[in-house]
């Protein structure tokens, strides 16, 4: 079964967001549980726990359905000493508070080298980064995101993700997002039928799609192999509604979060509609569109 969704807001309080996502349609949803932005996040009131758990019961969201995010200050792989360990306790902080609301998926991005040292070295910086938060928490699996390779981050190729899981001591604890702007825009052919499979094949022989916790639906405004992240409504982009058919009705991608970015929020209820309304088709035309 597939389960979609978006990011959706916490404004309000993260107890919003589980009813932001059933608000439109989403069977799945993705969340940031403290500031986008800031390094340190005031504590979740112990109401807001309360209540967003609950609400997570009631609508049907269970813990291997919510995709949290962390903030986007943390750079788990830094060559800076100073801002390697804020960003190690922001990374702590993120995976606590995961624990507070009972959700077992903190999606980051890897981390970025800044030109500073080797790619190796980085990507070793960022499993250590993963194994000493393993070990001060528990129940939370750490969810690697592909990224689109944009300036010195690194993550844009299947080997530097497969580089830091084989570092990582405990594998039951660490998965992979894949995002589909982002692996487009890095090289790897998601939209033609032949790419589509050799891109999974490689996946799969490279990382394991065991360790396939989630994934990032979103279209590219960018063309294979820019190396830009720019995320573009579903079927508008370059990557194309064919894409997101062949998607929705692959069976290697049932039971995880699949996860919506796209950039314009007023779309995503005819977003996931329009994926859902896809499963079972054979075929989808340019005119086939959600909002056309």
């Amino acid at each position: 079964m597939k389960y979609i969704g978006a990011h959706v807001s916490v404004a309000g309080g993260v107890a919003s967001a589980p009813e932001n996502a059933h608000q439109i349609g989403a069977k799945a949803f993705a969340l940031f549980t403290g500031n986008a932005s800031r390094w340190a996040t005031k504590p979740i009131p112990e109401k807001q726990i309360e209540l967003f758990r609950r609400r997570c019961s009631d609508y049907g969201y269970t813990p291997d359905l919510i995709l949290t995010h962390d903030n986007f200050l943390i750079n788990l792989g830094s060559p800076d000493e100073e801002k390697l360990a804020k960003s190690r306790q922001s990374f702590l902080d993120e995976m606590r508070r995961c624990e507070q609301l009972g959700l077992t998926l903190l999606n980051f991005h890897p981390g970025s080298h800044l030109r500073e040292i080797s790619e190796e070295e980085c990507l070793d910086r960022i499993a250590e980064s993963l194994n000493m938060t393993l070990e001060q928490t528990e129940g939370v699996t750490a969810v690697i995101e592909s990224t689109a390779g944009q300036g010195s981050n690194l993550g844009n190729r299947f080997e530097h993700i497969a580089h830091i899981i084989d570092k990582v001591e405990d594998k039951s604890r660490i998965g992979v997002c894949v995002d589909t702007c982002h692996s487009y825009s890095a090289g790897y052919d998601l939209r033609s039928p032949e790419g589509y499979e050799a891109t999974w094949r490689e996946f799969d022989e490279i990382i394991g799609l065991k360790y396939l916790r989630g994934m990032h639906i979103n279209d590219d405004k960018r063309e294979c192999g820019s190396r830009i992240d720019r995320h573009e409504l579903i079927g508008r982009g370059t990557l194309g509604a064919e894409f997101f058919r062949r998607l929705v009705n692959d069976p290697r991608f049932d039971n995880i979060p699949l996860i919506l970015e796209t950039p314009d929020e007023s779309m995503w209820a005819e977003e996931i509609a329009w994926l859902y309304s896809m499963i079972g088709k054979v075929s989808v035309g340019d005119d086939d569109l959600p909002g056309a």
